[in-house]
Parts: C-alpha cells; structure tokens; sequence
C-alpha cells in the first residue's frame, strides 16, 4: 500500500532528514538520490541553514502530485537507514545518532501503521481532505525557535535551583543544535568541570552557565578565566548569566586582549524573538570586545 502523504509524515520525515545528516553536503546527496532537482539544490545559499533550507523544500514539495512523490520516496529510504555515517566522528556522536535513531524508528512505526491500516475509499478521502486543510498548519518538531522561547520562559521559576541550572544547561545546548552550531556537551578535564562548549568561524569558547537569581559576580570571572587560560591560545571563554553581570564582573573580564565574552538573557532574546540569529549576537558583541577591549555589548548598544 502506497503511504499517504499525510501531515503527521511530512513531519517524521522532515524530523529524520534533519537528524540522519549533519553535513550540508551529505544532506545534498541524499535530496539528489530522491529526486529532488538540482536547480532547486542550486538555490540554497551558502549562508542558509539545513533547517532553513528543508523547511523551503518540504513546503515546495507538498505542492504538486510529483513533489509528494519525492516526500514518499524520502520516507521510506529514511526508515530503511540501521547506520548514520555522517554522524560519526563527531565529540557528540552518540547523542546525534542517538536522536537519528529513534527519529527513523518513529517514521518507520508510521510507515508501518499506514501499511497495516486497511481503510475504506471514503477513509482514505476524509485523509486527503483533513492533509490539504492541515498542510500549512504543519509545525516543526520540538525544537521549533517558539517552543525553545516558551521552554525558556517556563524554566523562569526554578531559577537559582539546582534542577534548574540543569535544566537550562539542556535547553542552551538543544539551541546550539537548533542553530546548528557545532558544540560540545558538558565534560571534565584535568579535574575541572566544563559547562561545555562551541565552536564559531575557527574559535572554540569554553561556556560557562549561570542560571541564578543573582548577577554575576567577579569570582565567577575568574573562573572561567582560568579554565580558558589552561587551553590551546585561539581558545576563549563565553559566559551566559541570565541575571547579568556586576559592574566589577564586567571590569574583571573587560582588558586588553580579553578573552571572554559575557551574554545575559536579554542576548538569548535577540534570538528566540527573531531579531538575530544565535550566531550573529555571539559575533557582534566579539567584534565589540575587539575594537574596545569591553566583554560585555549591552542589547541596547547594539546599533551603535
């Protein structure tokens, strides 16, 4: 029984292609391999994300018989994957192939509930009639930017507790993965406990996490600082307190040749409400710290 293009599997299959592939070009290849055409390919910008750019395609390919075509063959070439080569490799490899896994197991669980389903004409018509008024409401998966800003706003009463620092350390890096920025978990090394880190244009920064009722003081600088002052010399640090930073904690990590980076809440805001990409903000305030020796670019200086 041929699948039905349904909104629930343009979904699975969306959430799938997006978690099997991490490179752009190995994405390339498999939208080749199934047909989707070269001048589409020959459309996506260098600087468009993968995300950016399947959320164009899937919303091109459900306009014609032959674009679903295309979704139905995606489908189930996605269900037949056991391995993800383009996932390993990688520091996070196992958390990636991890979440590719079980997002070709639910597409695959799909493909089989539909073949199993015996449905009479008039079924299979209330299908296709519920797939049109339903094609323009088909929202992304949970990492969609509107469900990471309400995850934000929901984590706000917990802040200063322990579950709580847990639970945005999460919620940061699932951004990270949503603006497809390469990262690194939380880890140890030589004793010290990383709150993990990223990797932008050549430079790694070691992160630092505050999520406390408190604004960051001067101690929590020199923290960081050591950690950063222990690696390789193009490593610098980024500090994320959501509560801000003390006049002397901006002082201390501000200097000639600073090597950090201090964003608050109102910078994660720049990103979840639109403004900016993460990428961006993370840019503007080390062109900043760069030209000025300042850490810290409030949001409202952005335009200046």
């Amino acid at each position: 029984m041929t699948a039905t293009i349904t909104p629930r599997l343009i979904e699975l299959t969306y959430e799938a292609t997006l978690k099997s592939f991490w490179r752009k070009e190995a994405l390339r290849k498999f939208l080749r391999a199934c047909r989707v055409s070269d001048g589409h390919l020959a459309k996506w910008a260098t600087e468009e994300t993968k995300r950016d750019f399947l959320d164009r395609t899937f919303q091109s390919l459900q306009r014609s018989d032959a674009g679903k075509a295309v979704v139905h063959e995606m489908a189930h070439s996605l269900s037949e994957q056991t391995t993800f080569p383009d996932l390993r490799n990688w520091e996070d490899s196992a958390l990636k192939i991890a979440d590719a896994t079980k997002a070709v197991a639910e597409l695959k669980a799909y493909l089989r509930a539909q073949d199993e389903e015996v449905r009479t004409a008039q079924e299979r018509e209330e299908i296709k009639a519920r797939a049109r008024a339903d094609r323009e409401r088909i929202q992304r998966s949970a990492t969609d930017k509107e469900k990471l800003r309400e995850r934000f706003e929901q984590l706000h009463p917990a802040i200063g507790t322990q579950q709580g620092g847990y639970d945005f350390q999460a919620w940061f890096y699932d951004v990270l993965d949503f603006c497809e920025i390469q990262n690194r978990r939380p880890y140890v090394t030589a004793g010290r406990q990383i709150d993990g880190s990223v990797t932008i244009e050549g430079t790694t920064y070691l992160v630092e996490l505050k999520f406390t009722a408190s604004q960051a003081a001067a101690t929590d600088i020199d923290s960081l600082r050591v950690k950063v002052d222990d690696k390789a010399d193009n490593t610098m640090g980024i500090m994320v307190s959501v509560s801000g930073y003390s006049s002397v904690a901006v002082a201390q990590a501000s200097g000639r040749k600073t090597a950090l980076l201090l964003l608050d809440a109102m910078h994660l805001y720049l990103f979840l409400t639109g403004t900016l990409s993460l990428r961006d903000v993370i840019s503007r305030i080390r062109r900043h710290a760069s030209q000025t020796g300042e850490a810290y670019l409030p949001t409202s200086n952005f335009s200046g």
